[in-house]
């Protein structure tokens, strides 16, 4: 009985940071000179609330978006992984990380994968999203309706809203006939 290797075109080209040998991808993931594992180990993605993700609101100085917090930040707020976002974009978990730890700057069609895998444009990964909250924030006060309701919200309770929005779906499944 024979094995039969992937192509050298669809393995993949990692090297071990321990060592430093470039070699394809093992099964087990463990260096084929030193043995240790070549993936660091991820922590489990923590639930934040959006309003508590905070975005780089400086500079570092000379005037240097900070890239890495950006991307964790978006990261976080989709609420996906190092590995869940990797997997969008066809490439190494441990290449997200680096971008994210400062250890790697991602080309220009990285950036293009980040920013379709984070469902932002390239700008809004440059500043972390922020310009576009307040833009869609603003865009929808300025709704009559949403204008007019606004005041209200915040005097419901949880039962009270959830009557509306239960209300408001069944109006737009089922319209009522006007006379």
């Amino acid at each position: 009985m024979s094995t039969t290797l992937a192509p050298v075109n669809a393995r993949e080209v990692v090297r071990c940071d321990h060592c430093l040998l470039v070699q394809f991808r093992t099964a087990n993931n463990n260096c084929r000179r030193c043995h240790l594992s070549m993936d660091e180990e991820e922590p489990e993605p923590v639930e934040v609330a959006p309003e508590l993700v905070m975005m780089p609101s400086h500079c570092n100085g000379r005037g240097h978006l900070n890239l890495a917090t950006s991307i964790r930040s978006l990261r976080l707020r989709n609420g996906l992984s190092q590995r869940q976002l990797a997997g969008r974009m066809s490439v190494p978990r441990t290449y997200v990380s680096k971008i994210e730890n400062e250890k790697a700057t991602p080309t220009l069609s990285s950036l293009e994968r980040l920013a379709r895998a984070l469902e932002v444009t390239v700008p809004e990964l440059l500043t972390g999203g922020e310009k576009s909250r307040q833009h869609e924030i603003s865009e929808l006060v300025k709704d009559q309706f949403v204008a007019e309701i606004l005041p209200f919200v915040s005097q419901l309770n949880g039962m009270q809203m959830s009557s509306i929005l239960t209300q408001l779906r069944d109006l737009t499944v089922r319209p009522r006939r006007t006379a």
